[in-house]
């Protein structure tokens, strides 16, 4: 993985905050910081540069961690092109924007009119999701999947070989649930 001195300071920085806000993943209870180090883990593999490497380390801290982080403090500390990428990361509905479908409906057309870079991104983030979600939730798995099936209708600009990485994995996600009934 790409390591230099930013990379390290924007995991640092992540795995402070997923600790301070006392956040862990949800369905085993392991450090939240491991999901962001496994995002920043493909966008490196798939030759992302710094600021895509930083930014996939950071890219869920100002949504979930927004008691002490927000995109303002991640551009002073990072500078404007990460907080860029962050921002273009960060979902943009809210709950008040209505039901489920609703908000991903707002967050998909937010995705389609992101950068090539923070599409690819938010692809790396789709398939470590959906195997953590696939072991662990098979029920949800089918909501998920149609979503993520609908998402990647509109990520035509991201990384051509990560795409099509993540809708093979969709398409053998779908082909298990429908085996399983569900």
């Amino acid at each position: 993985m790409l390591r230099t001195e930013l990379t390290k300071k924007a995991a640092r920085y992540a795995a402070y905050h997923f600790w301070l806000n006392d956040i862990y993943r949800k369905y085993h209870g392991s450090p939240y910081i491991q999901h962001p180090a496994a995002v920043a883990k493909i966008v490196s593999d798939f030759g992302g540069d710094e600021a895509m490497v930083c930014a996939a380390w950071l890219h869920d801290s100002v949504e979930d961690c927004g008691k002490t982080v927000n995109i303002f403090i991640v551009d002073l500390l990072f500078g404007p092109e990460i907080a860029q990428l962050v921002s273009e990361l960060t979902d943009v509905s809210k709950p008040t924007d209505g039901n489920r479908k609703t908000r991903k409906a707002i967050d998909r057309d937010h995705t389609a009119s992101i950068s090539a870079r923070g599409q690819t991104i938010k692809l790396a983030d789709l398939i470590h999701n959906t195997s953590d979600i696939l072991n662990h939730d098979l029920d949800f798995a089918k909501v998920y999947i149609d979503e993520k099936i609908l998402l990647l209708e509109v990520m035509n600009k991201a990384d051509p070989r990560l795409l099509a990485y993540a809708k093979d994995q969709v398409i053998w996600a779908k082909t298990i649930l429908n085996e399983r009934g569900k």
